[in-house]
């Protein structure tokens, strides 16, 4: 069983208002961030490679490269594979990008079952794979297969977020702030959208996703 899917944007409404109910400093939060957005993508090897290529570089160097990627037709499994390290190499990727790139390609995930899998397999199925670690997996989970109930307590943005609406002395680590989201279940995932939104107005640039 997946659970409740965010689809639209009266989802994330009902999950905003119902977080707005749990406690005052999230209702105040929403406030200052506005509606939430409904933040879906696609799903599917091209999101998970896209996210392995934005991985610690610059949006617009990621950018450049996706641009590459696929100009060059290389965003299904099959065209990764024959590419091999030098038609990724010649795309832009680095010796682990492209040892990640291949490692998804060869991984024969069956996506169209990920969409019917419970949260807990969703993550382990993508975690297994060299290069995806917990958080791409929960941002995928969130944001590519619009999971309700999934939360990434090791986003920077979030953990800082956290510490402005409720007034912490320091950021929470992912454990700690991974406790603090029981309490939003079961929508920790617009309590993710309305961290990562108060984070963007309060600091005046996009958050950390």
């Amino acid at each position: 069983m997946t659970g409740r899917l965010i689809e639209s944007d009266a989802d994330v409404a009902e999950g905003a208002a119902w977080l707005a109910t749990q406690h005052p400093a999230l209702a105040q939060a929403l406030e200052v961030a506005g509606p939430l957005p409904l933040r879906r993508r696609p799903d599917g090897f091209a999101a998970l490679l896209n996210a392995i290529i934005g991985q610690q570089v610059s949006t617009a160097s990621a950018n450049a490269i996706w641009a590459r990627m696929q100009e060059g037709g290389l965003v299904a499994p099959a065209p990764v594979i024959a590419a091999g390290e030098g038609g990724l190499r010649a795309a832009g990727l680095s010796r682990q990008k492209i040892a990640y790139a291949l490692a998804l390609a060869e991984a024969g995930i069956d996506y169209d079952a990920l969409r019917h899998a419970p949260d807990s397999d969703v993550i382990a199925t993508l975690t297994a794979v060299k290069g995806i670690g917990v958080w791409t997996a929960e941002i995928y989970a969130m944001f590519a297969l619009g999971r309700a109930d999934v939360f990434a307590p090791g986003d920077l943005a979030l953990q800082e977020a956290a510490r402005l609406i409720f007034d912490l002395p320091d950021r929470p680590k992912e454990k700690a702030l991974r406790q603090m989201a029981e309490e939003w279940s079961p929508w920790r995932a617009v309590a993710a959208r309305l961290f990562f939104t108060y984070y963007r107005v309060a600091k005046g640039r996009e958050g950390i996703t």
